[in-house]
């Protein structure tokens, strides 16, 4: 279990690590160096999650809008965005965009689909830029 306080005695080695929320590689800073162990979380937004019920309902909506179009079809993740926060309110569904590229990125590690760029799977953790998502195929 990781220590909660700092370590001013001793440095920690530069382990790689994963967010616990969206699961992208975090970068060691050198302002991290003596709280390593403590560093869970890359970045601000994802320190304060969504409640679960509304990571549950971006799951849903990328399952429900990938088995409505087939295996061979893709959907933008906005599509995901716009069922669960509403087409009206611009803002309700631009803010859901990052939870649901971290919504699909979790149903990629749970081997549910794949996240591709120009038709090819990229690795979701490192994928930066327009994504579609898609059923993996078995």
């Amino acid at each position: 279990m990781p220590d909660k306080k700092r370590k001013p005695e001793r440095t920690t080695p530069h382990k790689d690590k994963l967010c616990k929320f969206c699961g992208r590689p975090i970068q060691w800073r050198k302002q991290w160096e003596l709280d390593w162990d403590a560093i869970k979380y890359c970045s601000d937004a994802c320190r304060g999650p969504l409640p679960d019920n509304i990571a549950r309902s971006l799951e849903a909506a990328i399952l429900d809008l990938l088995a409505e179009r087939g295996s061979k079809q893709t959907i933008c993740p906005s599509e995901a965005a716009k069922a669960v926060g509403g087409k009206e309110a611009r803002r309700n569904w631009e803010t859901l965009m990052e939870p649901v590229r971290a919504a699909a990125r979790r149903l990629a590690a749970a081997g549910r689909i794949e996240i591709t760029q120009h038709g090819v799977p990229v690795n979701p953790s490192t994928a930066k830029g327009p994504i579609r998502l898609r059923l993996r195929v078995p």
